[in-house]
């Protein structure tokens, strides 16, 4: 069993993001769902981001060092694309790291550190065409990050999706989403 802190992507804690935290409680693992949207969802990505332009980029990186505080320090740090910012962040900082899982995003290491964290596996999923995870250069920082971590895999899906594993989206893949589970469970059964 391992205890996980999964943030949300930009358009907040959805019902597909629910749904997949609930699917890892039912594997067994504890998994903690900060909302660093005080309660705010979005109907696109765009107006996601507006709504962290207006709170400031910062603010959402501090409420994701905030969720942590008074949990264990032997945490996986997952996130959705904007989680993965914190997610990262705190997998690279945070002293007693057991792994980290980002999907559809993927910071260069030297944001947080001049290295990843020896020991911390790390597992990054996006879809080979989805424009936010390749035109923009998160792919690049994923192999560079995979290829440093002592134990680290990049999955790529086919198609051109952003938020495919979330369920209560245009953009969900029920396939790749399966697949993707099917991975991550995997990987949590060895931490």
């Amino acid at each position: 069993m391992a205890e996980i802190v999964l943030f949300h992507h930009a358009q907040g804690i959805t019902p597909g993001v629910v749904a997949f935290a609930d699917q890892l409680r039912q594997a067994g693992h504890i998994v903690h769902t900060p909302d660093l949207f005080d309660g705010h969802t979005f109907e696109s990505i765009e107006a996601g981001m507006g709504y962290i332009r207006e709170i400031g980029f910062g603010e959402v990186m501090a409420r994701g060092a905030r969720s942590v505080e008074g949990l264990p320090t032997r945490l996986v740090y997952a996130g959705f694309s904007l989680g993965v910012v914190p997610a990262q962040m705190l997998a690279q900082t945070r002293a007693g790291a057991r792994g980290a899982l980002f999907f559809y995003s993927c910071v260069p290491v030297a944001e947080f550190g001049e290295r990843w964290p020896q020991g911390v596996p790390v597992q990054v999923h996006g879809m080979d065409a989805d424009p936010f995870f390749v035109d923009e250069g998160d792919i690049d920082a994923a192999r560079a990050l995979v290829a440093e971590a002592e134990n680290g895999e990049l999955f790529l899906y086919p198609g051109n999706q952003h938020y495919f594993a979330d369920s209560s989206l245009p953009s969900y893949d029920a396939e790749a989403s399966a697949l993707l589970m099917e991975r991550v469970l995997g990987f949590l059964a060895a931490r």
